[in-house]
C-alpha cells in the first residue's frame, strides 16, 4: 500500500508544482540572469557584463533617492495606515456610548464603515488622479490652493508637487488614505469576534475606554495586526503607481519623489535597458525578502515568548 501511495501523490503534486515553478519561479530566474547582462529588450543581442550593472546601481544617486524613499514608506505608510485603521475600527465597534448597551460602536457606525471603505473601490488611477488635481496649481485647478484662497489662507499656497522636499509626504498622505479603509473593515471583523462580555468586565471594573483598547482589544486582534503589517510593508516596498501617476516617471522635480519601482520602468521602458533594470529589480527582491524574514523571525519569537 505504501509502495503505490508515492507515485500516486507525486503524480498529484507534479503539475501543480511545475506550474508554479514555470510562472513564478522561472521569473524570478530570468530576471536575476538578465540583471547580468546589456540587454536592451528590443532585440536578442546581448552580452554578459558580470556585475557591471551592480556597480553602476551602487554608484548611481537617483537609486539611492529612490531608496531612501521607499525606507520612508516602509516606515511611516504601514505605522500611520494600521494606527489609523485600528483607531476607526475600535471606534465603529466599541468606542461608543449609549444608555443601557455597554459595548457599542458610535452613532452611525454602518454609514462611517462605507465612507472609509470608499477609496477601496476606486482605482489606484483615479486615486492618484485626484489626488494630482488636489495638489496642482491654483491656476490649473488645484482644489487645495483654491480651499486655503477661498478662506482666506493665502499664505499657505504653495507649489506642492513643485517642491522636491514635499514630494514623497504627499505620496504617504495619499498611500494612507488609499489603503486605511481596506484596514478598517479588517480590524472591525477582528473586533467584532471578540466576546462583549470581555469588554463589559472590563469597564465595569473601571477600566477607561483607551486602557480597554490597550489591555483587551489591541492584545485579541494583534495576529490580524501583524497580517495587516506585512500586507502594508509590501504595499509601501512598491508605491509605483502613485508616484508615476502623480509625479511622473522621472519621480517629479529634481527625481525627489522616485521609487525603486518607477526606476525599473523607467530604465527599462523610457532608456531601454533590460539589464541594468533588472538588476534594480532584484535588489527590490532582496530588500523585499529580507524584510519579510526579519519580520517572521519576530513574529515566531513573539509566539515563543507568549507561549
Amino acid at each position: 500500500m505504501k509502495r503505490g501511495m508515492y507515485p500516486f501523490i507525486l503524480t498529484f503534486l507534479l503539475p501543480p508544482v511545475g506550474i508554479y515553478a514555470l510562472y513564478m519561479l522561472s521569473p524570478y530566474i530570468q530576471a536575476i540572469y538578465i540583471s547580468f547582462t546589456d540587454w536592451s529588450g528590443l532585440t536578442t543581442d546581448f552580452n554578459v557584463i558580470g556585475f557591471d550593472n551592480y556597480v553602476e546601481l551602487w554608484n548611481d544617486d537617483q537609486i539611492w533617492t529612490a531608496l531612501r524613499n521607499n525606507l520612508i514608506l516602509l516606515v511611516f505608510a504601514p505605522v500611520l495606515t494600521l494606527l489609523l485603521g485600528l483607531f476607526f475600527a475600535s471606534m465603529l465597534n466599541v468606542g461608543g456610548k449609549r444608555r443601557g448597551v455597554a459595548v457599542q460602536g458610535v452613532r452611525g457606525s454602518s454609514i462611517y464603515r462605507i465612507v472609509y471603505f470608499f477609496p477601496q473601490v476606486l482605482s489606484v488611477v483615479i486615486v492618484g488622479i485626484v489626488f494630482k488635481y488636489v495638489f496642482a496649481p491654483e491656476s490649473a485647478g488645484g482644489i487645495l490652493n483654491s480651499l486655503f484662497s477661498f478662506i482666506g489662507l493665502d499664505g499657505l499656497t504653495q507649489l506642492w508637487l513643485g517642491e522636491p522636499s514635499y514630494l514623497i509626504w504627499i505620496v504617504l498622505l495619499v498611500m494612507t488614505w488609499s489603503f486605511v479603509g481596506f484596514y478598517v473593515v479588517l480590524f472591525s471583523a477582528a473586533m467584532q469576534s471578540i466576546p462583549k462580555e470581555i469588554y463589559e468586565a472590563a469597564l465595569l471594573d473601571g477600566s477607561t475606554r483607551f486602557t480597554t483598547f490597550r489591555r483587551v482589544t489591541l492584545p485579541l486582534v494583534w495576529d490580524t495586526v501583524q497580517v495587516g503589517w506585512v500586507y502594508m510593508a509590501i504595499q509601501a516596498m512598491d508605491g509605483f503607481a502613485f508616484v508615476h501617476i502623480m509625479l511622473g516617471v522621472h519621480g517629479g522635480v529634481d527625481g525627489a519623489g522616485d521609487v525603486l519601482g518607477v526606476a525599473i520602468y523607467r530604465e527599462a521602458f523610457s532608456n531601454n535597458d533590460f539589464g541594468y533594470a533588472s538588476s534594480i529589480g532584484v535588489l527590490m527582491l532582496v530588500l523585499t525578502m529580507t524584510i519579510a524574514v526579519l519580520f517572521m523571525r519576530i513574529m515566531r519569537r513573539e509566539r515563543v515568548e507568549l507561549a
